[in-house]
C-alpha cells in the first residue's frame, strides 16, 4: 500500500515549536493546493483538505447492478468496507492528527441514481425550467457529533446491535447488517492506522517528531473502540468523522465548534494536560484537516451568548493557520460584544472572506413561523454555503434544491409574446405564476420521489449513526429523521425583477419600444439594429437593489410568490416541510447558459444574478444599505437564508475606527431582517493581478458564495465571477 508519510525529513537535532510546525504546516498545504490545481483543473468548490491520491493507489469498487455501478446499502456498505481496507495513511508528523483523504466515493461512480427507479415525467420538467432536483443528492445535514463523543466508536456498534435485536423486518435487517459491516471497518481502519504510526515513529530520527507520532499512535488506538476524553483525542475523533464522511459522499457540517470542544477544553486546562498555545494548535490543525463549516458564539437555549476562552481561541487558530475557513459568527441580542469585534478584527487582518455573521432574530423567528418552538429555532445552526441545521434531528437537501427562475420567466415569455396579440406585463406574469407554479410543485414531487427511494440508492450510512432516528428504528435518515425540513431555494430573482421592471418602464410607461421590437432582439442578443442602444437603455431601468425601485417592488412581488408557492407544498406533502430560499450557489454561470437573452439587457448565456444580490455591477455609488434594504425586502423568513454578499475596499478596515464601523453595519444589516452575510475584503489591484497569473498568488483566499476557497484554485470563470463583483463596488466597469 503506498502510503504518503513524511518521516525523516528533518535532522535529528532539529528543535519545533509550534509556530514552525504551522509555518511549515501552512507551505505544505499550498504545494498540495497546486498539486490539486496541476492534476484536477479548476475545482469551483470547497477546499475540502483533500489532498492528491499516491500514484499507486486506484480503488476499483464492486459493482452490485447490470450497469456496473452499485446501490443500496449492500452495494454501498461493501464498496465502503472494501474501499477502506485499501485506503492508504497520509501522515505528517508535523501535524497533530491523521485523518486527510483523497476523493469522495460518490464521484467515483459511473452512475448517481439507481436505474431501477426512474424519473422520467418529473425530469422533463426538472430539464424544461433547469431546475437541479437533489434527487439522489447526499443530504446536507449536520450530524450531532455530540453522540459520537458520548459512544466512541465501539458504542455506536454496541447500539447498533442492542436495536438490531428489537428491529427484525426485512428492511431492518439489512440496515443493520450494513451499518454494522460500516463501523467494523472503522474500527479495524483506526487499528491499523495506528499500528501503522507506531512503526513509522519508531523510524523517525527526530526526537519531537518521533514523540508525536507515538502520542498520534496512542491517541487512534484509543478512540478506535473508546470514547475521546481529552482536547486531543476529541479532535481527532472529529477529523476521522469528516475522513469517513467526506469519503462516503462528502459528508456534513461540523455544528457549534466552540461548545464541542470547549468540555474538553477545559477539563484539560483544569487537569494541566495543555495550556492555551497547545489547545490552538490542535484547533489550528483541525482546520488543515478539513474546512467543515462551523458556528460560533450565539444563543443558548436561554439566550446566553455562548461566546467563551475557547470561542477565541479559536478565531485565534484559524488566523494562525490562515487558510480558506468556514466559521460563522451568529449576531443576536445578548452578543458579547467584545468577541464580535474581536471577529471583525480578523475579517480585517487576514482579509480572506471570514468569518462571516448570520442573523439570529431573523432565522429565529422565521423558523418559528414553521411551527417550532424558540428553543428547537435556537438549535438551528449556521452549517453549509447558506444552510442552517439541527444537528442530528433534521433530514434538509440544504442547497442542493434550486429552482432557475430565469429559465421560468423566459419559458414565460416566449409562451407569451407566441400567444398573446397584445402582449403586457400583466399578462407576463400570468405566464410566469403558472409556469413557476408547476416548476414548484414538480420540485415538491422530486423530493418527495428522493425521500421514497434514496436508501435504495445511495443511504447515509455514516451520518445515520450521529443521527435521532435511524439507528433506534432501523431505517436509513430519508424515512426515520425527527423533522423533515426540506429547502427549496430559488435562483435569478434580480434577474426576473429587472426584467419585469425594464417591460414595465421602458414598454408600458415610457412606451420607448414595443413588445415585438424587444422580443426581436431577444431573439438576435441585441445584435439587430440599434441592439445596443436599447440593450443599454434596459440595462439602466430602475433595478432590483436601488431603493424603492421598479427593480425592487417587482422583486418583492417575486418573492412573495415563490414564498407562498413553497409553502403551499406543506399542505400537499404532510410531514413535509418546504422552506423557500433565495441562493444560487455555484450555479450562477451553468443556471446563465442556460437562458437566452433576457428584457433587463443580459445577453445569452450570461450569468444569472448572484444569490439574492442584485444584478453585478448596476450599482458603483457604494450603497450598500440601500443594496441591503434590498436584500432584506426579499428574505422568504421561514428559517432559511437568502445571503448577502459584500464586496468592500480594504480602505475602510485599516484601525479600531473601521473595526466600529463594521460591526456597527453588520448590525444594521442583521437587524433589518437579513439572514446571513458574506463578506469580500480584497484590493482590486492585488485580485486583478492574481487573475492574471494566479499562481504568483497562492494564498489568496476569496469568499465565492458561502464558501471560500484559494483563488488560485478556481476554474478561469469563476475567478472572472469574483473579479467582476470587486470591480463593480470599486466603480469601475466589470471586465
Amino acid at each position: 500500500m503506498d502510503h504518503i508519510v513524511m518521516i525523516n525529513e528533518f535532522p535529528a537535532e532539529e528543535e519545533f515549536t509550534y509556530d514552525k510546525r504551522i509555518r511549515l504546516l501552512k507551505q505544505r498545504k499550498l504545494a498540495q493546493t497546486k498539486e490539486k490545481i496541476e492534476r484536477e483543473g479548476g475545482l469551483d468548490e470547497d477546499d475540502y483538505g483533500r489532498v492528491v491520491a499516491p500514484d499507486a493507489f486506484v480503488f476499483e469498487p464492486d459493482p452490485n447492478h447490470a450497469d456496473g455501478s452499485y446501490y443500496g446499502y449492500e452495494g454501498w456498505a461493501h464498496n465502503y468496507a472494501k474501499l477502506l481496507g485499501e485506503h492508504p495513511l497520509y501522515c505528517d508528523p508535523l501535524d497533530a492528527f491523521v485523518g486527510r483523504g483523497f476523493f469522495f466515493m460518490t464521484r467515483r461512480k459511473s452512475s448517481l441514481w439507481n436505474p431501477d427507479h426512474p424519473y422520467t415525467e418529473l425530469k422533463a420538467a426538472f430539464d424544461e425550467y433547469n431546475i437541479i432536483c437533489g434527487i439522489g443528492s447526499d443530504g446536507h445535514f449536520t450530524p450531532d457529533l455530540r453522540m459520537g463523543f458520548d459512544m466512541g466508536w465501539g458504542g455506536i456498534l454496541e447500539k447498533l446491535r442492542k436495536f438490531q435485536q428489537v428491529n427484525t423486518t426485512p428492511e431492518n435487517r439489512l440496515f443493520y447488517r450494513s451499518e454494522i459491516q460500516v463501523v467494523e471497518a472503522i474500527i479495524a481502519f483506526l487499528k491499523r492506522v495506528s499500528e501503522e504510526i507506531a512503526g513509522y515513529a519508531e523510524r523517525e530520527r527526530n526526537p519531537c517528531l518521533r514523540e508525536n507520532l507515538k502520542e498520534m499512535s496512542r491517541v487512534n488506538l484509543k478512540i478506535a473502540t473508546e470514547r475521546p476524553g481529552t482536547l486531543r483525542e476529541c479532535i481527532q475523533w472529529m477529523c476521522w468523522f469528516s475522513f469517513f464522511s467526506r469519503l462516503y459522499n462528502r459528508g456534513p457540517s461540523g455544528g457549534q465548534l466552540d461548545e464541542l470542544l470547549r468540555p474538553f477544553y477545559e477539563r484539560d486546562i483544569a487537569a494541566g494536560l495543555i495550556d492555551d498555545e497547545t489547545a490552538k494548535f490542535y484547533i489550528a490543525c483541525l482546520f488543515l484537516n478539513d474546512t467543515r463549516y462551523y458556528q460560533l458564539a450565539g444563543p443558548d437555549e436561554d439566550g446566553r451568548d455562548m461566546a467563551s476562552p475557547i470561542s477565541y481561541l479559536i478565531l485565534e487558530a484559524a488566523d494562525w493557520i490562515n487558510i480558506a475557513c468556514n466559521l460563522t459568527v451568529r449576531v443576536h441580542d445578548n452578543m458579547n460584544e467584545d468577541f464580535f469585534r474581536t471577529a471583525v478584527r480578523f475579517l480585517f487582518t487576514n482579509k480572506n472572506g471570514w468569518p462571516r455573521f448570520s442573523g439570529d432574530n431573523s432565522l429565529v423567528n422565521g423558523f418559528m413561523r414553521c411551527g417550532y418552538d424558540q428553543t428547537l429555532a435556537r438549535k438551528r445552526l449556521a452549517a453549509g454555503c447558506s444552510w442552517m441545521s439541527i444537528p442530528g434531528m433534521e433530514y434538509t437537501l440544504n442547497d442542493l434544491v434550486k429552482i432557475n427562475t430565469a429559465k421560468v420567466f423566459e419559458v414565460a415569455f416566449r409562451e407569451m409574446t407566441e400567444q398573446e396579440e397584445e402582449p403586457s406585463t400583466d399578462k407576463l406574469w400570468q405566464r410566469f405564476e403558472k409556469h413557476l407554479t408547476r416548476a414548484v410543485h414538480t420540485t415538491a414531487a422530486g423530493i418527495r420521489f428522493h425521500l421514497d427511494w434514496q436508501d435504495q440508492n445511495e443511504p447515509e450510512l455514516i451520518c445515520n449513526l450521529l443521527s435521532q432516528g435511524p439507528v433506534e428504528t432501523g431505517l436509513d435518515v430519508t424515512k426515520s429523521a425527527r423533522y423533515f425540513n426540506m429547502c427549496m431555494d430559488g435562483a435569478g430573482i434580480a434577474t426576473v425583477a429587472d426584467s419585469f421592471a425594464a417591460c414595465e418602464q421602458r414598454i408600458e410607461k415610457e412606451h420607448k419600444l414595443t413588445w415585438k421590437a424587444l422580443t426581436r432582439q431577444l431573439e438576435l442578443n441585441w445584435n439587430d439594429i440599434d441592439g445596443e442602444y436599447l440593450r443599454q437603455m434596459m440595462l439602466h431601468s430602475e433595478r432590483f437593489g436601488g431603493g424603492d425601485s421598479l427593480g425592487d417592488r417587482w422583486a418583492v412581488r417575486v418573492n412573495n410568490l415563490f414564498t407562498n408557492l413553497v409553502r403551499e407544498e406543506c399542505l400537499r406533502y404532510p410531514g413535509l416541510n418546504f422552506i423557500p430560499g433565495w441562493f444560487s450557489w455555484a450555479n450562477t454561470l451553468e443556471f446563465g447558459s442556460r437562458v437566452r437573452a433576457t428584457p433587463n439587457g443580459r445577453r445569452n448565456g450570461e450569468a444569472i444574478n448572484h444569490g439574492a444580490n442584485p444584478t453585478s455591477g448596476f450599482r458603483k455609488d457604494g450603497a450598500v444599505t440601500a443594496m441591503c434594504n434590498s436584500i432584506a425586502s426579499v428574505q422568504p423568513f421561514y428559517g432559511n437564508c437568502a445571503p448577502v454578499q459584500l464586496e468592500l475596499d480594504p480602505g475602510i478596515a485599516g484601525n479600531e475606527e473601521g473595526v466600529e464601523k463594521m460591526v456597527s453595519m453588520i448590525r444594521t444589516i442583521l437587524e433589518t431582517g437579513n439572514t446571513l452575510l458574506n463578506i469580500n475584503i480584497i484590493d482590486k489591484h492585488k485580485i486583478l493581478q492574481a487573475h492574471k497569473d494566479p499562481s504568483k498568488y497562492p494564498d489568496l483566499v476569496v469568499r465565492v458564495t458561502g464558501f471560500t476557497a484559494y483563488f488560485a484554485m478556481l476554474s478561469p470563470e469563476f475567478r472572472q465571477l469574483v473579479v467582476d463583483r470587486v470591480l463593480a463596488v470599486n466603480g469601475d466597469d466589470v471586465a
